[in-house]
């Protein structure tokens, strides 16, 4: 088993011990298309400090694309993700009425909080937790099972992912009845924030991100090239940041790509939309794209996260592949399979 698998991750501190350093502004979004104070995390953190409410401060909640990125920078150990999704959620329930997308969140919620389990697959099997976006495209995802050999869970939890992300309370039933049917396997997920979640709802489970199950295939790896920038998903990367930056360094020396890491080692989101942009209320921009290609000599873009390719194509001409579409050997791709067994 790939030996960047779990660790339990140290217990978080609150808004209360934020000291006001300010890394987490040096690698914000928000801040970077913004510049305002207030749309950052150590502007929410000091908010709270001194009392402001969460009506107050609903312009930065919204905002946050809950990329991840302040998190391992805040030496303070601070869960300012966690804190915006608990935000979110409390905003959310403020809300009267709730805009439409949330309200049927709620009731499909609901819905599967009510039905049974839809996960019928051995419990020793690895399983692979497509998301919607990969679900969608399904010769893509034809190639990822081919190059991992995982069954494909019917239930993979989207709908408990967006309600992270929105803000949307979730039945513990259907919470509960989701984790049990991931109990014993090692899983692969294509949604950064719900793997996070994972990590703290399963801690003795054997889980990771998409973009690391693929580039450890040599049918993958193989086909990466020093003109190449690959795109980390920054959502698992910074949820399991020490690990990842471990991980990543290693790729990197034996392919010679790029990575879109600034001088933090943070990941660079190639898109940051935040809770407008999500509900469909605003639209996004392309900052992020663009400073990601500044000074770059890339021939091609390698992105683990289908939702980056718009963003590249719309500011560039390069080619814009996704991980799994170097994996082109059949032979190799069957010597691999073995690995996840």
């Amino acid at each position: 088993m790939p030996a960047f698998l779990a660790r339990a991750p140290a217990a978080p501190r609150d808004h209360a011990a934020c000291s006001g350093c300010s890394l987490c502004v040096l690698v914000c979004p928000m801040w970077r298309g913004s510049h305002d104070p207030r749309l950052t995390p150590e502007g929410l953190a000091k908010g709270l400090q001194s009392g402001a409410t969460v009506a107050q401060l609903a312009g930065a909640i919204a905002a946050c694309s809950l990329c991840g990125a302040c998190d391992p920078v805040c030496p303070e150990r601070i869960d300012l993700s966690g804190l915006i999704m608990d935000l979110r959620l409390r905003l959310a329930n403020a809300q009267t009425p709730q805009p439409a997308v949330m309200a049927e969140l709620s009731a499909r919620l609901q819905q599967a909080a009510g039905a049974a389990a839809a996960n019928a697959v051995s419990r020793s099997a690895p399983v692979l937790l497509p998301g919607p976006d990969l679900r969608g495209d399904a010769a893509l995802l034809a190639r990822v099972q081919a190059l991992l050999g995982l069954t494909v869970f019917d239930d993979d939890g989207a709908d408990i992912a967006l309600a992270l992300e929105l803000g949307v309370e979730i039945p513990q039933q259907r919470l509960h009845a989701f984790l049990d049917s991931l109990r014993g396997h090692t899983i692969v997920a294509t949604d950064g924030l719900l793997l996070r979640q994972l990590r703290r709802w399963l801690p003795g489970s054997q889980r990771m991100g998409l973009g690391p199950a693929l580039s450890t295939r040599a049918a993958v790896r193989s086909n990466l090239a020093p003109s190449d920038l690959y795109v980390i998903e920054p959502r698992a990367f910074h949820g399991d940041y020490e690990r990842m930056v471990g991980y990543y360094d290693r790729l990197q020396r034996e392919t010679g790509c790029s990575l879109s890491l600034d001088l933090q080692r943070i990941a660079i989101p190639a898109s940051s939309p935040g809770l407008p942009q999500r509900l469909g209320l605003a639209a996004g921009d392309d900052v992020q794209a663009k400073w990601i290609l500044q000074g770059r000599k890339s021939a091609r873009i390698v992105i683990e996260s289908l939702a980056d390719r718009a963003a590249f194509e719309r500011v560039c001409d390069l080619p814009v592949v996704h991980l799994a579409e170097l994996g082109e050997d059949p032979e190799m791709m069957k010597k691999d399979r073995h690995a996840f067994g």
